[in-house]
């Protein structure tokens, strides 16, 4: 199974080998910070899409109090409640799971630096070129272990809670719950297998912390209206048609 999946992404295991190379070889980083790299190239890639997350988001915060009146109007029909959630999201253009895209579009990548790091053809690279490591890391292409692998799990757990805690204060659902479950899910990789993943996620951590800053920054989320000031906004009911006598 781990050979397939070497073989289907060879493609994206060959590209992030040679930004990671074009950092360190041409512009001369170290081995950690070509990592850092390639983290901040790819998010800058699919900068576009989080941005229209962001949008996604914000519009779903904006019609919250439209979906909580379907959710209490048809609680006891829950196919006719998801008919009107869906109508509602067509209406304002929201796609309840595009905040996970993002996501999706990373995971990717952190496969293909997973089986670069493995591959003994870039280890090689790497011991050909010491310093193998970077800050504390000793190396980069090894499992991390003792007081090194604690602080890579603090500091992993640290960044991916603080990102998701600025993430689900805007999710509702399922997508909140993938924010927190994230974690649980990336560990075992930061444990049992090379340290230059959790750098990976680490620096992807950091990116989203500042991307979501920044934004709130410059474009601060309008304020949410409220049950009362939806009910008010709404048309006025048509006058009922009057019946023609029958003569």
């Amino acid at each position: 199974m781990i050979f397939l999946l070497a073989n289907i992404f060879q493609p994206l295991i060959d590209v992030a080998e040679s930004v990671i190379l074009f950092f360190h070889n041409t512009l001369g980083f170290g081995w950690g910070p070509a990592i850092v790299a390639l983290t901040f190239a790819t998010r800058l890639l699919i900068l576009p899409l989080s941005i229209k997350q962001i949008r996604s988001m914000r519009e779903m915060q904006a019609i919250q109090p439209e979906m909580k009146l379907i959710q209490e109007k048809y609680k006891q029909d829950r196919q006719r409640m998801q008919q009107e959630l869906m109508k509602l999201y067509q209406e304002h253009g929201v796609n309840p799971f595009a905040s996970c895209l993002p996501l999706v579009l990373q995971l990717p990548v952190f496969l293909s630096l997973f089986y670069l790091l493995r591959s003994s053809d870039f280890q090689m690279d790497v011991e050909a070129a010491p310093p193998e490591g970077w800050l504390f890391i000793t190396s980069l292409i090894e499992k991390p272990v003792g007081s090194e692998l604690i602080a890579l799990l603090a500091l992993f757990i640290g960044t991916q809670f603080a990102a998701g805690l600025v993430m689900a204060s805007r999710l509702e659902g399922p997508q909140r719950a993938i924010m927190f479950i994230l974690p649980l899910a990336i560990a075992p990789f930061i444990i049992n297998y090379p340290a230059g993943l959790a750098l990976y996620w680490i620096a992807t951590n950091i990116w989203t912390l500042g991307q979501q800053f920044l934004v709130m920054r410059i474009a601060p989320p309008p304020p949410k209206r409220t049950v009362e000031e939806i009910e008010a906004a709404k048309p006025p009911p048509p006058p009922p048609r009057k019946r023609k006598r029958r003569r």
